[in-house]
């Protein structure tokens, strides 16, 4: 009788404490789970550094926690703003930069993006886009960032030829990083380089390595595709940046 007494009382203070966890931490974890919006992550960049984020140059809202979500019209007031980092958060989808005409180097790496569309309002300006590590799989949008120098756009989902020559059409473009793309796979490196560099004829650095050009050389006939070339020799791993 005794033990089924203390096995109850057992119980009751199990169920009690348990209870009492769950009421305390149930606010905490609402908390953490709430996005923090562009607009509160400029004020904290402002608190951080002591700036007025309205005449800044260069803002850092990249590792906000919790990440970033959305993108939206809370920009307006960074419209000086030439370089904006807002790698490593949760961002889905470019949006509200229309007010960023100054902005010349955009950092949004380590994101969910799966599209360009929305960087149309950069198309004249933006000369640096670091979008590596995102889910992108097509390039549709690209073309109109006229300007565009540089594009890091290592380690997303592009697999297919007619994808990267649509690079073709951005007559300033001389500095690609696109290794970890499923295109890359199966390739030797130097047939890699050969194969980008005859495509992309203004290009002068692919994946962090200068192209060497032989106006000797004579040009490769037809388009090389994983279908036609031969047996592929396990891909080396450059140096990613």
């Amino acid at each position: 009788m005794i033990i089924c007494i203390v096995i109850i009382i057992i119980v009751i203070i199990s169920i009690i404490s348990i209870t009492i966890v769950v009421i305390v931490t149930k606010p905490q974890m609402s908390g953490v789970g709430k996005p923090t919006t562009c607009k509160d992550a400029i004020r904290r960049w402002e608190e951080a550094t002591g700036l007025d984020a309205s005449s800044a140059t260069e803002i850092n809202l990249s590792f906000q926690w919790p990440p970033i979500e959305k993108m939206d019209n809370a920009f307006n007031v960074i419209s000086k703003c030439e370089k904006l980092t807002l790698s490593t958060n949760m961002i889905e989808k470019i949006a509200g930069i229309s007010a960023l005409k100054n902005l010349k180097i955009l950092s949004i790496g380590r994101n969910l993006i799966k599209a360009f569309s929305g960087l149309e309002p950069l198309g004249d300006t933006l000369e640096e886009l670091w979008i590596s590590y995102n889910s992108i799989e097509k390039m549709k949008g690209i073309t109109c960032m006229k300007n565009l120098r540089v594009l890091y756009i290592s380690n997303n989902l592009i697999r297919e030829w007619n994808e990267l020559s649509k690079l073709s059409e951005l007559p300033n473009l001389r500095d690609l990083l696109f290794v970890g793309n499923p295109l890359c796979d199966g390739f030797e490196t130097e047939a890699w380089k050969a194969e980008v560099a005859r495509r992309l004829p203004n290009l002068e650095k692919l994946d962090g390595e200068l192209i060497i050009r032989s106006e000797d050389a004579a040009p490769s006939s037809g388009q090389l595709s994983k279908a036609e070339c031969p047996p592929p020799l396990l891909p080396k791993s450059p140096e990613q940046q």
